[in-house]
């Protein structure tokens, strides 16, 4: 693996865990391994938080989905045996979500400095 593969492949590997882990349009893959908590605060807001379930096998899910470093593993294993075994779909996969990751990333930076 190149030097410049690598880059790509972090890039893809960091865009696909938060789109697991984080991103609103995978919530419907999260759902069935949360419980929702709703919680009062100071202010009497309601604020939700979604907890991985107590137990089982879905609990097991839940606490993997969301935890971006274990999500992160799978992730790049998948990745790696996409690499290994089909690389045809492996290279636009990594150039897709790698510019996605990258996309993300400046775009985070330009929030931060008020830019546009």
């Amino acid at each position: 693996m190149t030097w410049l593969e690598f880059v790509l492949f972090g890039m893809a590997a960091f865009r696909l865990t938060r789109l697991i882990v984080f991103d609103q349009i995978t919530d419907w893959m999260r759902r069935p391994f949360m419980d929702k908590v709703e919680e009062i605060n100071s202010e009497g807001e309601t604020e939700v938080y979604f907890l991985p379930k107590e137990s089982g096998l879905r609990g097991w899910l839940g606490a993997l989905l969301s935890c971006y470093w274990c999500t992160g593993i799978w992730v790049t294993a998948g990745m790696f045996l996409a690499r290994t075994y089909t690389p045809l779909l492996y290279k636009p996969m990594v150039i897709i979500f790698a510019a996605a990751g990258l996309a993300a990333l400046i775009e985070t930076w330009v929030q931060s400095k008020n830019i546009g």
